[in-house]
Order: C-alpha cells, then structure tokens, then sequence
C-alpha cells in the first residue's frame, strides 16, 4: 500500500475543500434566499420578485446533490448498506476493491447516459427560462458522475493494485454496452456482479443504478431512462425542501441548540423518575431531522456517559439512545414525510398531521420504559427549581420560536413547502449567528454548508437513481401483478396488515429509508385502494415500521451507528435494543390497527 507525503495529502485536502466550500455555500445560500424574497415579494410592494425563482431553485437542488455526492465520494461517505461489516477482517480489503470497481462502472455508466440525455436536449433547443437553455442544467449529472467514477478509483489508502483492479471497471460499461442483450451469461453475470458488489459496500445510489441500467439494457431500452428519470424528479416542486429543513437543522446544532435545550429539558424533566431518560428521548426526537442516525452520533457522546453517571445501566443507556435515534421520523419537517408525500402523491400536511400522535405515541412508549428503568436503577434525579427552569426557558427562547416558523408556513398557506423550509434556514442563520452569536459566519458556516452539502447529496443520488429503477418495475408491470397476487392469496385486510409489517421491518433492516419509499411506494399505492386503507394511515404504518426497521438485526443502520459510536460489538447492542424494540414493536401494532389514532386529528382539522 503507498503512502503519500502529508504536505501533498494536506494540500489536496486543502483543495478538495476550497473546490467544494465555495460552490456549496454559494447553493445553498441562493436556494435559502430566492423563496424567501418570494415571500417577501408577495406581502411587501417594495420587494422585487425574482422571474423563474422555482425553476432556479428546483435546478440548484439537482446541482447541490451533484455536487454534495462528489464530495461525499472524496470522504467515503456515501450511504451503503452495511453487510460488509459483518465480514471477516481478511475479506474487507478485497471487499472494498470489488465496491469501488462496481462503483466506477455504474458512475461511469450513469456519466455517458446523462451526457447523452444533455445531448438530446441541446439538440431539442429547450430553454429553462427565456435565453438559459436546459443543457447547460443538465451538465452537472455526466461532470458530477464522472468525478464520483474518478474518485472510486483515486480514493485514498487503496494502494496501486486497489486502484487498478477499480480503473477496470471504468471499462464494464463499454464491454455491456458492445455485447447483444441476447448474449449468453452475459446478464445474470451483471446482476451477480451487482449483487455481490451490493454485499461488498457498494453505495446505494450506485446498486440501484447499476440494476436499473443493466435491466433496461437487458429490456432494450436506452439507459438514458434513468437520468431522465433523476431529472423529472427535480420539477417537483417540494424536492428543494429536503435540503432547507436539513441545512436548518445543522445551522441549529453548529449553533449550540442542542445545549441549550438540554438544559430546558433536563430543568423542566430532571427532577422526574426517569427524568434524565425523558430528556434525552425528547431531545432525540427533536433533532432527527433528516431520517435517523445523526443523533446516535452526535449526542451519544454526550448523553450516555450523563445517564452512566446517573446510576443508569450502561446496557439500557446505549440502547435508550439507539432506539431513540429514530423517533422524530413523523414529526416536521421530517424528510421520509415530505418524500413519501411527493412520491405517493398524498398531501404532505395531512401526513405531518396524521403522524403527529402516533409520533407522541412512539415516543410517550420509550419515555415510560425510562422512567421503569430509572424507578428500578434508583437514579439520581435534580430538585426542581422554578428559576433556573425560568433562565432556561429564556435562553432558549429564540430556539422554541423557529418550530413555529416551520409550522404556520406547512400549515397557514402563507407560501409553500419550499418557502417555509427556506424562511425556517435563514431564520436558523438569524438566531444562531445573529442573536445567540454560536456560530461565526465567516469560520464556521462555509464549514458547515459543506457537511450539509455531503449529507444532503448522499440522499438526493439516492432519491434520483432510484425512481430509474422504480420506473423500470412500473414498465415491467411488477406492481399490477403483486396487486393480482396479494388478491388471490390474502382476502383479509387484518392478515394484510400484518403482512405488510412483517415486510416492511425486512425492508427496514436491509435499506436507507430514501430508498425503500422509492422503491415500495409503487408496489403498495394499489394496494391501498384494494383493502380500502386511507392514504394517510398507510404513510404512518409505513414509516412507524420503517422506524422499528432502522433497529432490527442483522443490520438495520441504527445498530451499525451505534455499535461504531460507542465500540461495542453488534450482539451487545443487540441485546441492548432488544426490549426497546418489543416496545415499539407494541406502539407499530397499535398504529396499524386502530385507525383512529392516525386520522382523529386530520379529520378534527378538517383535513
């Protein structure tokens, strides 16, 4: 393996995040500021609008996923499954040469099919505002894939023989593409490669490519259809809110928000049985702002060593905050919400909603078996006093008033989800920077616009590559023949229904929660209308398993998360989660079969 000289890694590292820093903090500002001077412009005269705002911010959104998945790349972040950490250590290495090789080929694919895709439009002459045309839109998918097939190859610690057996897949796509779709072993080959490579490491965004292309190749259908596809998604015009809420919510945590309603809670909860249990469950559900994971990482840390301290059991600490990783997915903004709204075209107000008691349910479930745990471990608990619950009442003031921006935009119709996500950001920027001073605009906050960048380009790949591949079930008629299956062999709606959990936890065990909306969606949308179940409460079942589903063995993301956080080997967190899970597990059955639970409050709202 060949070392490089730190000056010349520093120096490229260097670089990497200048090439990266400037172009993110110049994307995402612009997609905070354009919606919110459309606000402006619509309440204020002296406001000018700006023409064709939308349609900028919706292609800043294709352009910062690009972007963000370079650079997710560089770092070796992108989301993957993590079978391969169930692998012998002797197997990593090999492992990983098979991901990024698998890796190179599907980026390098998806960079010639984008560029065609560019091609045909440059051809077509078409505009995306008078005088812009589209193409030029369209050149951060080939640049941005082919950058992510180059840094497959040139990834850091691979050594020479690790980055030449990568560099041989760059040439998998014209070997594919040479061979007849006829060709003996040539497909079950690529699908076995595929799914090896998939076991390997291989980022998801590239499996559902990679089986999306070699699948419509196999059909005879030009693999354009996929970047076709990523871009449709972009004329949503929700998608730019996925980034917004998230860049919100990392501006609130640089700014030192979860410290200071830490120590709300902790005043307000401290001096319960099981006090310390409640706060960190609140807080938790608080901050999973963008799926699930985040909060193991960057409040583990902080918060078991507070409840080991507290005469709490090690074992119960850790699984307390694994499974607390995960319950703010029904609360807003949640991205799963927004996406599954957009995807199965179900009102995204009804769904927040519609998850707001089963939310409080779930969490109210986890909170009492803390406050069991803490009656039985005897732990220390703090005396209530009124004025330090005062102070930090005060000191988090600014903080407690940025949710009711987010709300009365989702729910009072003064603009839409995109604005309200954008006005949430700049209001985030306003108090951290401005009013609690947490965070400095010039040290921090291209810092922070980068990691958001990652984060945020990680989802989006996902969400783009993956709809190619949905669209490929949908041509292949797999959701009417599932419908025409399940009608045949499953007549009870109360059967289904337990089906469709035991499915759906599966599904949460193997897959990033971005992916299985996309790729489930379409196979149970008939489904719903066939049992008669109500879109809304669908959406709820669907993401209360896939929250259980982020803890369930052998390899839900939760347990990965944590078992990396706090180095312990994945058995132990499995014991950790296990009556956590049979509580929540209670919680999901409740939220599946009593209806009411879900749909009371829309229909009280009139909703």
């Amino acid at each position: 393996m060949s070392v490089e000289p730190a000056e010349a890694a520093g120096a490229g590292t260097r670089w990497g995040r200048a090439v990266g820093s400037v172009p993110a903090l110049v994307m995402l500002s612009l997609m905070t500021l354009l919606p919110a001077i459309e606000v402006g412009a619509r309440h204020f005269r002296w406001i000018p609008s700006v023409p064709g705002s939308p349609i900028y911010v919706q292609h800043l959104t294709l352009w910062i996923g690009l972007l963000g998945g370079v650079m997710a790349a560089r770092k070796g972040r992108l989301l993957a499954l993590s079978a391969s950490t169930l692998l012998p250590p002797v197997w990593r290495g090999p492992a990983a040469a098979l991901a990024a090789a698998a890796l190179a080929s599907v980026a390098s694919a998806l960079a010639w099919a984008s560029w065609q895709f560019a091609v045909s439009e440059r051809e077509a002459g078409s505009e995306l505002v008078p005088g812009l045309p589209k193409w030029y839109a369209l050149l951060a998918m080939p640049v941005g894939f082919a950058l992510i097939a180059l840094w497959a190859v040139w990834r850091p610690g691979a050594g020479w023989w690790g980055r030449a057996f990568a560099a041989l897949g760059l040439a998998a796509p014209v070997v594919l593409g040479r061979a007849a779709p006829e060709s003996f072993g040539v497909f079950p080959l690529a699908l076995t490669l595929l799914g090896l490579a998939t076991v390997a490491g291989l980022p998801i965004f590239a499996v559902f490519g990679g089986f999306a292309m070699v699948l419509f190749w196999h059909a005879a259908t030009p693999i354009a259809s996929v970047p076709v596809e990523m871009y449709r998604l972009v004329a949503s015009p929700l998608l730019p809110s996925i980034p917004l809420f998230t860049f919100a919510g990392y501006i609130m945590v640089e700014g030192g928000a979860t410290r200071r309603l830490l120590r709300l809670f902790e005043a307000l909860f401290g001096w319960a049985p099981g006090g310390l249990a409640i706060v960190t469950v609140v807080i938790c559900a608080i901050f999973t702002w963008g799926g699930s994971g985040l909060t193991i990482l960057s409040l583990g840390g902080l918060m078991v060593p507070v409840l080991i301290k507290a005469r709490y059991p090690e074992k119960f600490s850790i699984g307390l905050l694994t499974a607390s990783g995960s319950l703010g997915l029904l609360f807003p903004p949640s991205l799963p919400v927004i996406l599954y709204g957009v995807y199965a075209q179900t009102p995204i107000d009804r769904l927040f909603l519609g998850g707001l008691v089963p939310g409080m349910l779930m969490v109210a479930l986890v909170a009492a078996y803390g406050i069991r745990q803490g009656v039985q471990s005897q732990a220390a608990r703090e005396t209530f006093r009124a004025r330090e619950a005062m102070a930090a009442l005060w000191e988090a003031k600014w903080e407690l008033l940025l949710p009711a921006i987010m709300l009365i935009g989702l729910f009072g119709g003064f603009g839409t989800l995109t604005e309200a996500a954008a006005l949430t950001a700049l209001a985030a920027v306003v108090v951290e920077a401005g009013l609690y001073r947490g965070m400095s605009l010039k040290r921090d906050f291209p810092r922070v616009t980068v990691e958001c960048a990652t984060v945020v380009g990680g989802i989006l790949l996902i969400i783009g590559v993956a709809l190619g591949f949905t669209n490929y079930l949908v041509d292949a008629q797999i959701p009417s023949r599932l419908v025409d299956w399940v009608k045949l062999h499953v007549h009870s709606r109360v059967l289904f229904l337990l089906a469709l959990n035991a499915a759906l936890l599966v599904v949460g065990s193997l897959m990033d929660i971005f992916a299985a909306i996309l790729v489930i969606v379409p196979l149970l949308k008939p489904l719903t209308v066939v049992y008669g179940i109500d879109p809304v409460q669908m959406g709820v079942i669907f993401l209360a398993n896939l929250e259980l589903g982020y803890l369930m063995p052998p390899v839900g993301i939760n347990l990965c998360l944590s078992a990396y956080r706090f180095e312990k080997p994945m058995i132990a967190v499995y014991r950790a989660l296990l009556p956590f899970l049979l509580v929540l597990l209670s919680g999901v059955l409740l939220i599946t079969y009593v209806p009411e639970i879900t749909l009371a409050l829309p229909r009280w709202l009139g909703k």
